[in-house]
């Protein structure tokens, strides 16, 4: 692998993450080439095969031909570097193994040490069988792990960032500045307490990854941050009116979950 202007690969299913990866590595690494994006898998594998990348960025989970599968068949070209969101099968199966990752979404410090480890690795002279059988055995464990259901009393890992498209950038907004998520027919609305935004997840989803003991739902077309709620009042009506920080909106509870608040 040439150690001059060194080529890299970026694999993810989502153009607006393989823009701010592609943007964000050229900041933190000025000589690397991007010499093409795959959107899937079987992608990444045929363009690597074609062009010889130095490094392969893949999401672990795309359509069709995953992170783990596309890495099985490249491993003992290039060097990978898994990008996901799932941090609990990253820490455990990465963190000491020749295979880095980076957590969604990917930070400046993060990158840095990324990059760092892998101008390292391109400085020494190409692997040897040992240390590729090594990788290769990672990657088999790493797979039948993901292909595991998590037992019974497993903590899931909660949502904690939203993609939101801004135009033709990615925004990525932390859980914990959501006031609250509103139907907004083919879209959800994202509120904080400085801005709002539209993503295409449907409530139904955001409540299965949410945290509960964070987010309620309150109607059939709005879940609250629980910790946002100021006060509860009754209106003229007599409906379950919430008041939140940082809002001007008031935000009605329907009566299938009136219960959430009995003391009214």
């Amino acid at each position: 692998m040439s150690t001059i202007a060194p080529t890299a690969l970026i694999a993810d299913d989502e153009a607006p993450m393989r823009d701010q990866l592609r943007v964000r590595l050229l900041q933190a690494w000025p000589e690397l080439r991007i010499v093409a994006e795959a959107s899937n898998g079987a992608e990444a594998v045929a363009m690597a095969g074609e062009l010889q990348p130095d490094i392969v960025f893949l999401d672990i989970r795309m359509p069709g031909l995953g992170g783990i599968d596309a890495a099985r068949q490249l491993y003992d070209r290039c060097h990978i570097v898994f990008v996901t969101a799932y941090d609990q099968y990253a820490i455990d199966a990465f963190e000491h193994g020749a295979i880095d990752y980076l957590l969604k979404p990917v930070t400046p410090d993060r990158l840095a040490t990324t990059v760092s480890r892998l101008k390292r690795r391109l400085e020494k002279q190409p692997q040897d069988i040992g240390a590729q059988l090594a990788q290769l055995a990672q990657l088999t464990a790493l797979g039948q792990r993901l292909l595991q259901p998590d037992p019974p009393d497993a903590k899931r890992p909660y949502l904690r960032w939203i993609q939101a498209q801004s135009g033709q950038s990615l925004r990525m907004v932390s859980t914990r500045e959501v006031l609250f998520f509103q139907s907004d027919e083919k879209y959800t609305r994202v509120q904080t307490a400085t801005a709002q935004h539209l993503i295409r997840k449907t409530l139904k989803e955001l409540e299965e990854e949410l945290d509960p003991d964070e987010f309620w739902r309150i109607h059939r077309s709005t879940l609250v941050r629980v910790d946002a709620i100021l006060e509860v009042r009754r209106d003229m009506r007599g409906r379950q009116m919430l008041r939140l920080r940082d809002c001007a909106q008031e935000l009605e509870v329907s009566r299938n979950h009136g219960a959430l608040f009995q003391q009214m």
